[in-house]
């Protein structure tokens, strides 16, 4: 593991420690999703690279079956999360039927002020 715990332990902050906020974009799939995505999708694939190189896009992608649960991305603020989804050529074009943002507590991720500890 990353931080030198022992593998299957389990570590997590130390609860007074403050929590990283990362935002999720969720997207919810047009009808017929897999018709109507690949004529967009360089332009939105070039998209999530700008972002992603710019980092403020950490993780994207589809779920299971994207037409019924859709897809998400993790971005590092919730204005890079807006700015994404308001100019995406899957929402501009009708990929997407809707979108919406949550904040999202990182719970295993590196503490802001200082390293995990481990707990029982």
């Amino acid at each position: 593991p990353r931080d030198g715990a022992p593998a299957g332990k389990i570590v997590a902050r130390h609860p007074s420690a403050e929590v990283p906020v990362k935002y999720v974009l969720f997207y919810e799939s047009a009808d017929d999703v897999s018709s109507k995505a690949p004529p967009h999708f360089p332009a939105h694939r070039a998209r999530l690279d700008d972002f992603h190189a710019r980092g403020t896009l950490l993780m994207v992608g589809t779920f299971a079956n994207p037409q019924e649960e859709g897809s998400m991305a993790v971005f590092t603020t919730r204005e890079a999360a807006e700015e994404f989804a308001t100019d995406d050529p899957f929402v501009l074009n009708g990929v997407v039927r809707e979108w919406h943002i949550r904040g999202w507590n990182e719970v295993l991720a590196e503490s802001l002020d200082g390293p995990r500890s481990e707990t029982a």
